[in-house]
């Protein structure tokens, strides 16, 4: 039986080496995987390894190679749906190419964002791929390429750090929805999301500083303006960060002189607290009020009514941005680039048709 209070020595290459009678030198190139030696003496040491229960020291191994072996992730929010099914995509792409992935959670929020790189940045990571909080306050970014660590930006773009960046069509994405809405006979739409504001409502798009969420505000206003309706923004809520906060924005819409016929919610985790915020309030979907939220999610399909949603395609989003950021630490010769998955309107049975 192991003693607890004195923990099994680690096992060293020298050991190895001792074990399966051959030089440190020797022991060394079969374990790191480089320069040559007999297939005799690999299976020896191969053999010794095993027996011994060695294990890689993958910091020295690092220092050696000038490579870890791993990603660096952060996240806006892990309890997002939305980016679960980023990572695994992200992962699934590290596993083919035989890097492993650290994962880091943001929160949405800028001072962990930034400890996070720093953190990442500090172990050595190959390469990072970032979500970034805020689009505006980047400097910890430029502090990522200073470093010399290749950056693949994921659902948010900022040119002006010209890194490659992985996103949605965000803009086509709102337009598509937003028309359908319209088709259908609704004249007072609002859209719902879970950036942070004062009082909730917003005066001018440009002071959002998530660029997914800005894009899709720019392509909901301009369905709207198309369409000739009055003052677009009126209808534009923010705050709706926990079920409380948007119990508040919902019964803030509803309670307006014109309310709105049709809700569409900014993501996935929004819309299932929308969802429970007309629920306690009770009122049905699609009679009382339509909706239509993006991404996806588990909780869409299993409502009633369905609730018709924004395909986003996240794991190819994540595979994407985990390949790209792989053939950047292998230093293929690639023009920086935006790459947007294109994403699709799934029609269930939350929107009603009025006015016909």
């Amino acid at each position: 039986m192991e003693d607890s209070a004195h923990p099994k020595r680690s096992v060293t290459v020298a050991d190895v080496a001792k074990a399966a009678k051959v030089s440190k030198a020797t022991a060394a190139r079969v374990l790191g995987g480089y320069g040559v030696v007999s297939a005799k003496i690999t299976d020896q040491v191969m053999a010794a390894a095993a027996a011994l229960e060695y294990r890689p020291n993958e910091l020295a191994r690092s220092m050696s190679t000038g490579r870890s072996g791993i990603i660096g992730v952060v996240v806006g929010d892990i309890e997002n749906a939305f980016f679960s099914l980023a990572v695994r995509g992200i992962s699934d792409a590290a596993r083919l190419a035989g890097f492993n992935v650290i994962i880091a959670n943001s929160g949405e929020e800028l001072d962990a964002e930034r400890s996070a790189v720093d953190l990442l940045i500090g172990k050595r990571v190959d390469g990072l791929i970032v979500t970034p909080a805020r689009c505006d306050s980047i400097d910890h970014l430029h502090h990522i390429r200073r470093a010399g660590v290749p950056l693949v930006l994921f659902d948010r773009a900022i040119p002006e750090l010209d890194v490659d960046a992985v996103t949605g069509d965000d803009r086509d994405a709102a337009i598509a929805a937003t028309r359908h809405l319209i088709g259908q006979g609704h004249r007072r739409l609002a859209y719902v999301s879970a950036m942070d504001a004062e009082g909730g409502g917003l005066t001018d798009i440009g002071r959002i500083s998530n660029s997914a969420v800005r894009e899709r505000v720019e392509g909901f206003v301009s369905v709207l303006t198309e369409a000739g309706l009055p003052n677009p923004l009126h209808y534009v809520r923010l705050g709706a960060t926990d079920q409380h906060q948007t119990d508040g924005v919902i019964k803030r819409l509803l309670s307006d002189s014109a309310a709105p016929t049709a809700l569409l919610a900014s993501d996935s985790l929004v819309g299932l607290r929308i969802f429970k915020s007309l629920q306690s309030l009770g009122l049905s979907i699609p009679k009382d009020v339509s909706m239509i939220s993006f991404l996806d999610a588990d909780w869409t399909s299993v409502t009633v009514p369905p609730i018709t949603i924004v395909d986003q395609r996240v794991y190819e989003m994540g595979k994407l941005a985990g390949e790209r950021l792989i053939a950047r630490i292998e230093r293929t010769p690639l023009a920086v680039e935006r790459l947007r998955v294109s994403t699709s309107l799934v029609l269930r049975g939350s929107v009603a048709t009025i006015g016909r």
